[in-house]
């Protein structure tokens, strides 16, 4: 199963991004739960975002009522819909999926970095 995040760049502050997730693969998998971490410059990374299967949500307080993700279980992908952004919100953005692959255990896999840089 592969991840594959897309969608970042450069935008003013006050701006607006949306970040995608697709998973892929060529065997028959399930996805629990679909995670947006974050790392900027010197810093460790970071959860952002989360939703769950059932289409609950959790996210840092740094970035409430600001971020909002969104999954199309149908697609397998995830969405990080971002609004009223901030210099401090630059950062490499990743996904992560809870993802199950037939009768397995299921694993946490990792997209590639897009990066999303704030400018004042």
């Amino acid at each position: 199963v592969q991840l594959q995040a897309s969608g970042g760049g450069l935008v003013q502050a006050g701006g607006s991004l949306r970040l995608s997730c697709a998973a892929s693969g060529n065997y028959f998998f399930s996805i629990n739960e679909m995670n947006w971490y974050r790392q900027a410059p010197g810093k460790q990374r970071e959860l952002v975002a989360s939703i769950f299967r059932d289409g609950s949500t959790a996210y840092a307080d740094s970035v409430k009522g600001r971020f909002t993700i969104s999954r199309h279980n149908a697609e397998n992908t995830a969405y990080l819909q971002m609004n009223s952004l901030k210099p401090e919100d630059t950062a490499d953005y990743y996904c992560n999926a809870e993802i199950r692959t037939g009768d397995y255990p299921s694993s946490y896999y990792w997209g590639q970095g897009t990066q999303v840089t704030v400018s004042s």
